[in-house]
């Protein structure tokens, strides 16, 4: 009997036909160039509008943020966020009264959703939210330039007539790189786009998101200095003390991860609306402000605390009341109706949780030191909080350029607290603030994960078969050997 002919050589599962443009369609590319000038261009300009904000309502020339509102008096910081909570009472109640929304939530508007985002009332939240973290809201920065070239991308992708699963790709690509532009990130809000919010690390995925965020990064580095996002850390060897610190550290920071999401999503089901703006955003601003007076390092986004963790500044007791007041902090926040991001304020609860872990390590085995503590801490507490690991990895290693020489003990305390997040039912802070949430519940229990990356009937299902169905090749029409 004559053998049966070898079958031909299966393509690469990640490269579907056309090879040259990966599945997606020519307008889909051309989209992708105006996307990534739009995101740039637009990380750029909320950037400066922070800095203008931030150097007019704290009063300095140069230096940290941090610094300037300790020198500030007491009652400077208080009146400042109360000034912040009517400014943005004001202007979000307004917005809801004419828009009858604040803007879409651009998690919900990947995962589930059509990829549309309502273009003017976006960009009216970007900018009092860029504006109210300026003065010294407890949230990232990073929120705003990603809704707002995110709802760009949407409308032009609209406008184009792409698909719905092309254009949920364009706006994930969008929000990855206004990301990538306003931290110098290229890589990092590439891999962000890719893992945190599409779910999949394949090729057709990651090769548009590396260009969009290129092209914004190329474009910040216009206005924005072309550095590391924390610029003076010093380079940490690895040790045995470190490493098993690392091991034993990791499902505590995972236990921490679990908290503060749940956290969010807690504050997130409670959030104010409508006239009770008008009431919540003053008030809690303004014990914001208090809390203040005795921590300063709580105002802002947590850049410049977590900073000072990493060149092993604050003894023990300071490490202990930042720690447990930076969530609490940010949670009224997002509480009394603001809008912001969670990265840099999570990278900071991180690195903090990580030195007051190392400094109570080294009492006990010295050789781990607390920088080396907190960037280990602030990329395990990443991963696990954002249900992203390498996403994590690649976006400390960017932020710090320091990140390399610590990259065991990383992925030791990494896979530790995502192990315990995960066995505990926690998704993450973006699925915790997916609208119409129940109060309590633990993010990523089985009804907030029905939408999640990759859960079945999620967002990304459909774009796979999608792509799947492309690269699938032709049945062969000839009967099989007898």
């Amino acid at each position: 009997m004559a053998q049966p002919a070898e079958p031909p050589p299966s393509a690469q599962p990640t490269v579907p036909p056309p090879w040259w443009r990966l599945g997606l369609t020519p307008r889909f590319w051309v989209l992708l160039v105006p996307t990534g000038l739009v995101a740039g261009m637009l990380a750029t300009g909320l950037k400066e509008l922070l800095r203008a904000v931030q150097h007019a309502a704290w009063s300095y020339p140069g230096g940290s943020f941090v610094d300037a509102v300790g020198k500030s008096g007491d009652v400077r910081r208080v009146a400042v966020l109360a000034a912040a909570g009517v400014l943005a009472g004001l202007g979000w109640w307004a917005l809801e009264r004419v828009a009858g929304t604040r803007g879409g939530n651009l998690t919900d508007a990947v995962w589930s959703g059509e990829g549309r985002l309502p273009l003017v009332p976006t960009f009216v939240t970007a900018t009092l939210s860029e504006t109210v973290i300026a003065l010294g809201a407890s949230l990232g920065r990073e929120a705003p330039p990603k809704e707002a070239s995110a709802a760009v991308a949407g409308w032009l992708a609209g406008r184009a007539g792409l698909s719905s699963e092309e254009r949920r790709l364009l706006v994930a690509c969008a929000a990855g790189a206004a990301f990538a532009a306003i931290y110098n990130i290229p890589f990092g809000g590439a891999v962000f786009a890719v893992e945190v919010l599409l779910g999949s690390l394949s090729l057709p995925l990651v090769v548009p998101a590396l260009a969009a965020s290129w092209i914004a990064t190329a474009i910040s580095w216009t206005v924005l200095p072309d550095r590391a996002y924390y610029p003076a850390l010093p380079t940490y060897p690895a040790s045995a003390s470190l490493v098993v610190w690392a091991v034993v550290a990791g499902p505590v920071i995972g236990l921490g991860a679990a908290g503060y999401v749940w956290l969010i999503g807690r504050v997130q089901a409670h959030k104010a609306s409508g006239r009770w703006l008008l009431v919540a955003l003053p008030a809690g601003f303004a014990t914001l402000g208090a809390v203040a007076v005795a921590y300063p390092q709580l105002l802002g986004n947590g850049r410049d605390a977590a900073e000072q963790v990493f060149l092993g500044g604050y003894g023990l007791p300071a490490l202990a009341a930042l720690m447990a007041l930076k969530p609490l902090v940010t949670g009224l926040c997002l509480e009394s109706g603001a809008s912001g991001g969670l990265f840099t304020p999570t990278t900071s609860y991180g690195a903090l949780a990580g030195a007051l872990l190392g400094g109570l390590w080294a009492l006990a085995w010295p050789g781990a030191p607390g920088g080396a503590c907190a960037l280990v801490g602030a990329t395990a507490m990443l991963g696990a909080a954002m249900n992203g690991p390498v996403s994590a990895v690649v976006l400390m290693v960017e932020l710090t350029h320091h990140l390399t020489s610590l990259l065991v003990p990383s992925l030791a305390a990494l896979v530790g607290a995502t192990l315990v997040t995960r066995a505990l039912g926690v998704s993450s802070i973006y699925a915790a603030r997916l609208p119409a949430r129940e109060p309590g519940r633990w993010a990523g229990s089985d009804r907030w994960q029905g939408t999640a990356v990759g859960a079945p009937g999620g967002a990304w299902p459909s774009l796979r078969a999608s792509l799947g169905r492309r690269r699938q090749p032709p049945a062969d029409p000839s009967p099989g050997p007898s």
